[in-house]
């Protein structure tokens, strides 16, 4: 492996900082603020397409800002996992801005200058985490994600948005300053560096460290980086709901929960490794932990007429499928698991965005009122059906793939009970999916909706829903792209 020194990665970072404080700047001209937003977008991932050719051939890319102490670095880095999160949150940022713009235009919504500003920041803080090198500076991108998220959802300023405001940032601070910085600090201590290994097999803790204190910093950093939706530490993402459509996109497709997520496959791969977590047998139990919360959260969004609570625990389940792939240790497992982050993005995406056209067209929150509707929606609700088989894992969409490296990884590990753990979410997901398409397409309106021509919201809101669930589509039949970069993850 060839570790290049590549400027690139400081130009990724930087370029939606730079966007954000030009969002300001223009924020008396929507239009060219729109426009600003999207020309940014489209440059870093112009960038994070430019390292493809570099990262295929096997090299690391790096960049160094600066050095606290030896070990102890400000410092990025792109290789074939940061990839699979990189492209994903670039390219699916340039769909959003269009996306939000429709969205944000149609409802009047105020302060669309501020919410632009900290979506752009908030994309800033994810980018930062995909090319961090080391723990301290996946932390601090981290923490900048959670703070410049906080104005998104709190963005009605109304009593409900505050205290769903307040109880995600609590849920995500706290947990990060209690569990990953103390963690982070004793691991610097042990090993004398907090930067990733180049192996996911060997890890940085050195030989004699006391069993114990392995599996204590591993629990503190599995719970710290509570974006990854674990129950018990979960609730704040169904709370987090109360903020624009948009922002629900950007939280369970994008940047937050895949953060989350990523930080965690990341420090569970780079940081203890396959051989450390083998030898304390860490692995069948994380998956097993994990699945309580695949099952659990899928049961309760069975009970969820609202249709962003019922896809907020969606993504709750599904979060857990990516850390359930790595704990198997196998490596389909772990390929299953990494692919699942690039596939449920673009699939989550896309349903969101048909909630938010929904909301936009018809005012309609609840899927008991959403009878007939896909009639006067076909688009919308076309691409819904399609984002549903994908979260299902129907084939030829995206999700199919994901949980088929899932079961064979988990067949792999010599785990019956989690294929069956597997085959029962995947039921579930039927059950609080299919509904949803089966009503707007065979039931009948109800009275009230017998008289009112509802039609497709604005085209900048159906052809980025309709562009990510071709995709899903796409990605599910040919799924070399991602696979390329992940199958370079597992030796």
């Amino acid at each position: 492996m060839e570790i290049v020194n590549d400027s690139r990665l400081l130009w990724a970072v930087l370029t939606p900082l730079v966007g954000a404080g030009l969002v300001m700047a223009t924020g008396k001209r929507p239009n060219l603020r729109e426009a600003v937003s999207f020309v940014s977008a489209v440059v870093l991932f112009g960038i994070v397409v430019s390292l493809i050719p570099a990262i295929r051939a096997g090299q690391t890319l790096t960049w160094t800002l600066f050095e606290l102490l030896p070990g102890l670095s400000f410092t990025l880095r792109a290789d074939a996992l940061s990839m699979v999160f990189a492209l994903v949150a670039s390219f699916l940022w340039t769909l959003t801005v269009f996306y939000s713009a429709g969205y944000m235009r149609g409802l009047q919504e105020h302060a669309q200058t501020r919410f632009n500003t900290c979506f752009a920041l908030a994309i800033f803080g994810a980018i930062g985490c995909a090319f961090s090198d080391n723990l301290l500076t996946l932390y601090l991108f981290y923490e900048i994600v959670s703070i410049t998220t906080y104005p998104l959802v709190a963005h009605h300023q109304d009593e409900e948005g505050y205290e769903g405001a307040r109880k995600y940032l609590v849920y995500l601070t706290t947990t990060a300053k209690a569990l990953i910085l103390p963690a982070m600090v004793l691991i610097y201590v042990l090993s004398g560096t907090l930067d990733f290994a180049h192996d996911i097999t060997t890890g940085i803790l050195p030989a004699g460290v006391h069993n114990t204190v392995v599996v204590a910093l591993y629990i503190a950093c599995l719970l710290g980086f509570a974006k990854n939706g674990i129950m018990p530490l979960h609730h704040w993402l169904p709370g987090a709901m109360v903020a624009p459509t948009p922002v629900s996109a950007l939280l369970h497709a994008v940047a937050v929960v895949k953060v989350g997520v990523f930080s965690t496959v990341r420090v569970m791969l780079y940081v203890f490794g396959t051989d450390t977590m083998t030898a304390l047998n860490l692995g069948l139990p994380t998956a097993w932990f994990v699945s309580i919360t695949i099952l659990l959260a899928s049961v309760i969004a069975l009970s969820k007429d609202n249709l962003k609570s019922r896809l907020a625990y969606s993504t709750v389940s599904q979060l857990s499928y990516i850390v359930l792939g790595v704990a198997l240790l196998t490596p389909h497992g772990i390929e299953g698991g990494i692919v699942h982050i690039a596939n449920h993005a673009f699939s989550k995406i896309t349903l969101f965005f048909c909630a938010g056209a929904i909301y936009v067209a018809t005012h309609k929150k609840n899927i008991s009122e959403m009878d007939g509707l896909g009639r006067a929606m076909p688009w919308t609700f076309g691409a819904f059906a399609i984002a549903s088989l994908s979260m299902i894992g129907v084939p030829p969409v995206a999700g199919f793939i994901s949980k088929w490296y899932l079961v064979l990884g988990a067949w792999d590990a010599g785990s019956i009970g989690l294929m069956v753990v597997l085959l029962t979410s995947t039921l579930l997901n039927a059950a609080y999916f299919a509904p949803v398409a089966y009503r707007a397409f065979f039931a009948a309106p109800p009275p009230g909706d017998a008289d009112r021509q509802y039609r497709e919201a604005s085209p900048a809101m159906v052809v980025p829903l309709t562009i990510t669930a071709v995709l899903s589509v796409l990605i599910g039949i040919f799924p070399d792209f991602f696979m390329q970069f992940v199958q370079a993850v597992v030796p």
